[in-house]
């Protein structure tokens, strides 16, 4: 987390030696500062609204209130808070609910030290915190209901400028903010800026959401398209 103040973390898992042993982890990685740990959803709530965290590293299945209503909750009354799923499973069922809640990151718990840091990095830095196997599973589940290549749109859709398609476009191929400056030759901050105009105009909360987008206006093209 170089350039970065440190993150202060709390840590949700109802799991007793799980939680003490990511705390424990935590306490090891350079920027980080685990503030708080929850055995279930409501406490994690309850900690957020008491501690403000910068992240919380959220476990899905838990009792009372399992992570997913705790992240909607969390995102919705405490917007300054990002979360990180940290969790067994990397199913369909497990992933979606969680992104669609308003999580930015997603890791299994297979995930080293290295992972944790980094998904926490992205995501105070506004990116998606996601591993390289959830990221692949995404972008595969969003290219499955594609039967047809769509019509590009006559117009940019919610007032889109032709600048702002162009950065969603290279955001859809999976190009990080100082690649799509490279690409454009422009500065990060302007890429900043128009990402930040664009998710506003469409209502978007993240990258994934934004890919998304992108496909379902024809604005890009889901993997595995076939060529016309």
């Amino acid at each position: 987390m170089t350039g970065r103040t440190t993150a202060r973390v709390v840590v949700a898992d109802d799991q007793t030696v799980v939680r003490e042993g990511i705390v424990m982890l935590l306490g090891l990685l350079p920027g980080i500062e685990v503030v708080g740990s929850a055995a279930d959803g409501n406490e994690a709530i309850c900690m957020v609204a008491e501690l403000a965290p910068d992240v919380v590293l959220m476990d899905l299945r838990m009792p009372r209130c399992d992570g997913v209503e705790a992240t909607r909750r969390i995102r919705k009354e405490h917007p300054g808070t990002q979360v990180v799923v940290l969790t067994t499973y990397a199913d369909d069922d497990s992933l979606f609910p969680a992104l669609q809640a308003g999580a930015r990151g997603y890791l299994t718990k297979d995930a080293d030290g290295d992972e944790i840091v980094r998904a926490i990095d992205d995501v105070l830095s506004g990116e998606a915190g996601l591993s390289p196997k959830i990221q692949r599973r995404l972008l595969e589940r969003l290219a499955e209901p594609v039967r047809s290549r769509p019509e590009p749109p006559a117009e940019p859709p919610d007032g889109l400028t032709a600048r702002e398609v162009d950065v969603l476009r290279l955001v859809a191929t999976g190009q990080s903010n100082p690649e799509i400056a490279r690409t454009l030759h422009v500065s990060t901050a302007t890429v900043k800026t128009h990402i930040n105009n664009l998710f506003t105009k469409a209502g978007l909360r993240d990258r994934a959401q934004a890919i998304h987008y992108a496909y379902r206006h024809g604005l890009a093209e889901p993997p595995g398209m076939p060529e016309p």
